[in-house]
């Protein structure tokens, strides 16, 4: 695939308090261009309390319901985009493909690791505080196995409460890029309503609530930083390339053609990580992608709230019903 420039005319839909467009810094294309140095996982601070991070009292969410703001369909389109976003962070990219954890591969084991990913969403969004700690436990004894090696070319910890942040922005960036594009702009109070209640997506694991940026403009000025650290090598380029195709897929998800899910995850992803990827986008295909996500909003809009709200409804109700059975939460 070959890269093309962007348009002026793409827009990420993102609400934003400050810039509408805080990805739009074009990346240098030395490859001497300096990379930021890797966080020693001993200095990181790594929370391994089971009560840590559940100090929620800088956000008031109590009057917010997130149903209104969280679209399921988000979790079909943009699903492979987001994971592009997170696995552009080297020791992200590299902890993903390189995991020893094999029941938690999404090319082994595909229909367990969107149900424990949808899961997560759900819990951190929808659920209860003892649901949210309930889910932490699980999934904190599966990051605990996740670490480099001395054969690691970065090195990584899934516990490090700085990847953990980075994971929970793109979470939150692609959820509001998705409401935004299927529905229009938040109204202002309710951006920053869903931006605080969004802190969830970290605090729910090791991020601690003081590291989430404090509204939405620090967000802004935390993402065009955090921008200087994507970076994907041929490694995780050629995971990503081949997870997006569904040809690491294992039967029957790699069935089917592939460009539909090409071309909407690409439309999905900021001109930044198009280009790490080396995906085509053109102003006719920006053009054509607005034209199917605005006519998938009007539809949506037709529905009750219960199946604009499906699959974050039906796994919740799922993991609740596993609990009550005493099956495993991950």
């Amino acid at each position: 695939m070959t890269t093309t420039a962007s348009t002026a005319t793409e827009t990420s839909g993102l609400p934003s308090s400050r810039n509408p467009l805080p990805f739009s810094r074009p990346p240098s294309d030395s490859p001497d261009s300096p990379r930021p140095t890797e966080i020693n996982p001993a200095e990181s601070d790594v929370a391994e309390s089971d009560t840590a991070g559940f100090d929620t009292a800088r956000f008031d969410t109590a009057r917010f319901d997130a149903r209104d703001y969280l679209p399921g369909a988000g979790a079909f389109l943009a699903g492979f985009a987001n994971v592009v976003m997170q696995l552009s962070w080297a020791p992200i990219g590299h902890g993903v493909v390189e995991s020893r954890v094999t029941g938690g591969q999404l090319t082994r084991h595909p229909y367990k690791r969107t149900r424990t990913t949808f899961t997560y969403i759900a819990v951190a969004m929808l659920g209860t505080d003892e649901e949210r700690a309930r889910y932490r436990a699980a999934v904190t004894a599966a990051h605990r196995r996740v670490q480099s090696t001395a054969a690691s070319p970065v090195r990584y910890h899934a516990m490090r409460p700085d990847l953990q942040l980075w994971v929970a922005a793109c979470m939150y960036w692609g959820a509001a890029d998705v409401y935004t594009r299927l529905y229009g702009p938040m109204e202002p109070t309710a951006a920053d309503a869903f931006y605080r209640h969004a802190a969830r997506f970290g605090t729910t694991l090791q991020v601690r609530p003081e590291m989430w940026p404090a509204d939405r403009a620090a967000f802004d000025l935390y993402w065009e930083a955090a921008l200087e650290r994507v970076a994907v090598d041929p490694t995780v380029r050629a995971y990503l390339h081949d997870l997006v195709t569904r040809r690491s897929l294992r039967f029957p998800f790699h069935l089917g053609p592939a460009g539909p899910l090409v071309f909407v995850t690409t439309g999905f992803l900021p001109p930044r990580f198009r280009e790490e990827l080396g995906l085509a986008w053109s102003a006719a295909d920006q053009a054509r992608f607005d034209r199917l996500l605005r006519r998938t909003g009007s539809a949506l809009r037709r529905l009750p709230r219960w199946a604009r709200l499906f699959p974050y409804n039906l796994v919740l109700a799922d993991m609740r019903l596993r609990r009550r059975l005493g099956q495993r939460l991950v």
